[in-house]
């Protein structure tokens, strides 16, 4: 099996900053896509970035200029530098990765169980 999971949650004040990691471990061969997620309270999940095994990046509009994402392919890790926060940063952020755990097996998206980024004004 494969499992992802999330740390660096926490509470910070407006202004401040975070940094958390998702690795994956488990039954890998190699590692696609990694993104992280985000859900408010009363929201749906939202996409906030996204990064390639190469490296290409891409952003939602709102955290663009103030989160940064990075990844560490020999660690099965990424990563989410979030400076500036705001309050509306706040929800549970999740890691997501596309895994192939064979060389012949397809993709297959596996999920972590989240951690809590609160922001206070």
């Amino acid at each position: 099996q494969v499992q992802l999971v999330e740390s660096g949650g926490g509470l910070v004040q407006a202004g401040g900053s975070l940094r958390l990691s998702c690795r994956a471990s488990g039954s890998i061969f190699s590692i696609q896509t990694m993104r992280w997620y985000r859900q408010a309270p009363g929201k749906g999940r939202e996409l906030v970035a996204d990064i390639t095994p190469g490296g290409a990046t891409s952003y939602t509009d709102s955290v663009k200029g103030r989160f940064t994402i990075s990844r560490d392919n020999a660690k099965y890790t990424v990563y989410l530098q979030m400076n500036s926060l705001i309050p509306e940063d706040t929800a549970v952020y999740y890691c997501n990765a596309d895994v192939r755990r064979t060389p012949i097996s397809p993709y297959s998206t596996y999920w972590g169980q989240g951690t809590q980024v609160t922001v206070s004004p």
